[in-house]
């Protein structure tokens, strides 16, 4: 392959990876400067969907593909998705969803075939979360108002993009803690990573993001971790950082007291935000064996018009006890895999990914249906998976030199 069209070919899948981060944006959120019709924000991730699925299959065409259980176990999650969909308990966009997942997961198996152990897709992962992040902070100086509204409590939305504080604290937590790791393994200086983690924290911090806030450090400490035995600056940045943490938590107590509780008493602390009384509700809701089993189709993550905020329960819920045990293997095994591989920056990498979508599920949604948690532990997967293995090229046989017949020695008789 040439060294232009492989140029190519890796651009093209950087474009797919990035409209699949576009489809999990959603079309939900808070009121933007410029009203956009959910149809028409709809229109857009679906057509980065079906775009994304394009680009992979023209890049793939032989459909060469890196079988892994990651993707296994994703493929098998349609099954109860369909069954518990085919019914038509929750309408037509049940079967819609089930589509998209289907679309999702098969753009995911095309993508695989470049899923190397290398850190070109964090790279992709960074790039396109980081500029999504560009238009909340543009959003927030154009309006400050809209970007910060008191429906939301003052935390910061996305105010060109319908995005939520949730999500916005996401996106940021993410690539703040890859960035970090690619510090730490010497794979980006320190000027270009101050460019992305300085204004991401910043957004961070506007959010009030809890979820967010704790997946990062908690992620980042288990990452770090990994890599203490053999990276002396992994030893330095996680000194500095405990110290930091002891002196935070003296010097600025009150402070970080009040950004934690964001002006909520300890009882509705408490509930997680009426949370709990949601996810008891769901648990009490009598079911048949087969809604137990399958659930009762993919929805928008919410029981009795509230939203579930919790990954296990939308599971449960829409994909029933076998969504959760899929769910629960993928994790399982990629932790396991991640706890088997030789410590490494993509190991770190991968754990970090890992830990912080087990965090998160506690208090978001996601991990049965398309959407970015699927797409940090598919990104997870691709630096677990072992290096393809190089073709020797094959020596070209020499032609023959052509001596003529009066150069030809007599054979000695």
């Amino acid at each position: 392959m040439s060294a232009g069209h492989a140029s190519r070919t890796s651009k093209t899948v950087g474009t797919a990876w990035g409209l699949l981060v576009l489809n999990t944006l959603g079309s939900a959120g808070a009121k933007t400067i410029i009203p956009l019709p959910r149809s028409l924000i709809q229109m857009v991730t679906m057509g980065a969907l079906v775009a994304a699925f394009a680009l992979a299959l023209v890049v793939n065409l032989r459909l060469r593909i890196r079988a892994g259980a990651c993707l296994f176990l994703l493929t098998l999650l349609l099954v109860p998705s369909v069954i518990s969909s085919a019914d038509l308990e929750s309408g037509f966009g049940a079967l819609f969803r089930c589509a998209r997942l289907a679309l999702f997961v098969g753009t995911l198996w095309l993508l695989s075939r470049w899923w190397d152990g290398g850190l070109t897709f964090v790279r992709h992962h960074i790039r396109m979360y980081f500029a999504v992040l560009g238009s909340v902070a543009a959003g927030l100086v154009v309006s400050p108002g809209a970007a910060m509204p008191e429906l939301y409590g003052g935390r910061l939305v996305g105010a060109l993009w319908p995005l939520t504080p949730p999500q916005i604290g996401q996106y940021a937590a993410v690539i703040t803690g890859l960035t970090v790791l690619l510090v730490l393994g010497r794979r980006t200086d320190k000027a270009g990573a101050a460019v992305v983690i300085v204004p991401s924290l910043v957004l961070l911090a506007l959010t009030h993001t809890r979820t967010a806030t704790l997946g990062l450090f908690i992620g980042l400490a288990l990452a770090i971790g990994s890599l203490i035995l053999t990276s002396a600056a992994a030893r330095r940045f996680f000194a500095w950082a405990v110290l930091c943490a002891a002196v935070a938590a003296v010097a600025f107590a009150s402070a970080l007291q009040a950004w934690f509780l964001r002006g909520q008493s300890k009882e509705n602390f408490s509930n997680l935000t009426g949370r709990a009384k949601v996810w008891d509700a769901l648990l009490a809701a009598p079911r048949s064996t087969s809604e137990k089993l399958f659930g009762v189709g993919l929805g928008d993550k919410s029981f009795g018009g509230l939203p579930i905020d919790n990954s296990w329960l939308a599971v449960y819920h829409e994909q029933g006890l076998t969504g959760v045990t899929l769910v629960s293997a993928i994790i399982i095994v990629l932790g396991g895999v991640a706890l088997l591989r030789p410590p490494s920056l993509q190991r770190a990498c991968a754990i970090f990914l890992i830990s912080y979508c087990a965090i998160a599920s506690y208090t978001e949604a996601g991990l049965g249906d398309a959407s970015p948690y699927l797409l940090h532990l598919a990104l997870a997967a691709s630096l677990l998976a072992a290096p393809a293995a190089e073709i020797p090229p094959s020596t070209p046989e020499l032609p023959r030199r052509h001596i003529p017949r009066w150069a030809r020695r007599p054979e000695v008789p």
